[in-house]
């Protein structure tokens, strides 16, 4: 008897060196497939889903804003899962492109501030009735996003208010990081260092201090939030 294929799901990443994390590993453990794809290296997106469960869309270097042809084609890109109905997860750049792609706004903080490090994190009541959140989170970048119109605000922050929508019922966006490990977060700290001094950063030894006594809080939310996000659509079907 054939074995069952796995359901796919498309994973988009920015740089060759990036990868999944554990949003990945909690995905396969849950009996998926990853169908992985890089638009910055060359990796075409598909025209449709049909073939795939779901899109995790991560993060990156660059802005949502940039000029770069693959940014422009990504974020118009998105109108498929959308369109399609199909369970869409943006994590900061990715949420960045989608929030673009509804008509939001990207940009900065207008004091020049940045969260790069670990911050807190307050659920709205629309994000206490889906599940407990993390009081702490890992954060690395430099603009936020607008929240977009029709879409319910789910967790919120005090330099960038916007930190966890949902549009729809299929489509989220986070601008915080769940998906490092422990590897990912020292190369994260090692090659971004020199942005440590931005305003409101935070020194390299509390990136990895925090991770000590908040991480697993966050790892126990992220597997709470994948269930929610594609759990309609689960493996076992």
């Amino acid at each position: 008897m054939l074995a069952r294929p796995r359901p796919k799901i498309l994973i988009v990443l920015h740089q060759e060196t990036s990868s999944s994390g554990r949003v990945g590993h909690m995905l396969i453990e849950k009996g998926f497939e990853l169908d992985v794809r890089r638009p910055p290296l060359g990796d075409v997106l598909p025209d449709t889903l049909d073939e795939h469960t779901g899109a995790v869309v991560f993060g990156g270097p660059m802005s949502a804003n940039d000029p770069d042809d693959f940014v422009k084609r990504e974020t118009d890109w998105l109108k498929i899962p959308l369109r399609e109905n199909r369970p869409l997860l943006g994590i900061c750049l990715g949420a960045q492109m989608m929030v673009n792609h509804l008509g939001g706004k990207v940009e900065g903080h207008g004091d020049g501030l940045v969260e790069i490090g670990w911050y807190p994190l307050k659920a709205t009541e629309e994000g206490k009735k889906l599940m407990q959140w993390p009081e702490m989170v890992y954060q690395f970048h430099r603009e936020g996003f607008s929240l977009p119109k029709d879409a319910t605000l789910l967790a919120t922050a005090e330099a960038y208010p916007n930190q966890a929508f949902r549009y729809g019922q299929n489509a989220w966006g986070i601008q915080f990081h769940s998906e490092l490990t422990q590897v990912m977060m020292h190369r994260w700290v090692v090659r971004g260092a020199h942005r440590f001094v931005l305003p409101g950063a935070q020194p390299g030894r509390d990136h990895l201090g925090g991770r000590l006594i908040w991480d697993m809080h966050l790892k126990r939310w992220l597997g709470e939030f994948l269930q929610t996000v594609f759990g309609k659509v689960s493996a076992g079907r």
